[in-house]
């Protein structure tokens, strides 16, 4: 079982986390959602169209102008607590390596601490253990934040995407976060090559298996980009091709920009591994 906020979730129940960056600068939707009219109509749209969790980023995850953790807490803090307040129900995630931003987006209502870059702050763990939240524990193969891979090398990535994720998740049960609120994620792209991702994406299913919840976010990346030598606006059939995997290997959660053709791709291979019944049937039975 699956607990985030007001919601609990079964093992096959697919759950989407709508992506609403707080950025200038961010690789996808270059700002488009900064300003908060913009942001709160993509959150109403994202709601509409199936997301359970409205994912909210203050900094770029790649490189650019700083952001003091200050500037980021600007960004998100009160956001946050005007969408608990129009949207009492969606779960609010922040996706933040700091543990003083985590703190005060917890104090407005956050219900998930989305930490991409593996436990870079250690503390950022104490405080989804201390605001009893949940937390996504993610595999960063030790890269700083905002920073791109270089001629990275691994033994065997799917090992070290295992050891690293499950030992945050214990860690973080250790400090008292709860069990059903904690999720592991590979972190395609971060700290990787598009080989590694790939490959982390082949061997998912060996994440399911641990026990934890998987969550991908593999939505326009550059991974998908690579395998298809496709820019940035045109990764979506990439994209979907990938989730749909994940989705029959076990996934659970996808963090994602488009909501609707996700929950599409997720309700089809749903139905076609048996774990839901179509929405209608007809053919055949008149």
């Amino acid at each position: 079982m699956l607990r985030l906020g007001r919601r609990e979730f079964g093992p096959h129940e697919p759950v989407i986390m709508a992506i609403v960056n707080r950025t200038p600068d961010s690789f996808y939707d270059r700002g488009a959602t900064f300003r908060d009219e913009p942001a709160l109509a993509r959150v109403e749209q994202a709601v509409t169209e199936g997301a359970a969790i409205i994912d909210i980023g203050g900094v770029k995850a790649g490189p650019g102008e700083e952001v003091t953790a200050e500037e980021e807490a600007r960004r998100t803090v009160g956001f946050v607590a005007e969408v608990r307040r129009r949207f009492p129900d969606v779960i609010i995630s922040v996706d933040t390596w700091r543990a003083e931003v985590g703190t005060a987006v917890c104090e407005a209502g956050a219900d998930l601490l989305n930490d991409a870059w593996g436990g870079v702050d250690p503390g950022l763990a104490e405080v989804a253990a201390r605001y009893g939240v949940g937390l996504v524990c993610t595999h960063a193969g030790g890269a700083q934040p905002r920073t791109r891979p270089h001629r990275v090398e691994y033994d065997d990535v799917m090992a070290d995407i295992l050891d690293v994720t499950a030992g945050l998740a214990e860690r973080a049960l250790a400090l008292g976060v709860p069990r059903e609120s904690i999720m592991i994620d590979p972190g395609h792209d971060f700290g990787k090559n598009t080989r590694h991702s790939l490959e982390a994406t082949r061997r998912l299913g060996e994440m399911v298996a641990t026990g934890w919840p998987v969550l991908v976010s593999l939505s326009n990346k550059d991974f998908v980009g690579e395998t298809l030598d496709r820019p940035v606006q045109e990764r979506v059939v990439g994209t979907l091709a990938t989730t749909a995997v994940s989705a029959w290997l076990g996934a659970q959660v996808y963090r994602v920009h488009e909501v609707a053709e996700t929950r599409q791709v997720l309700e089809m291979v749903g139905a076609i591994a048996g774990w839901r019944e179509p929405a209608v049937a007809r053919r055949g039975l008149a």
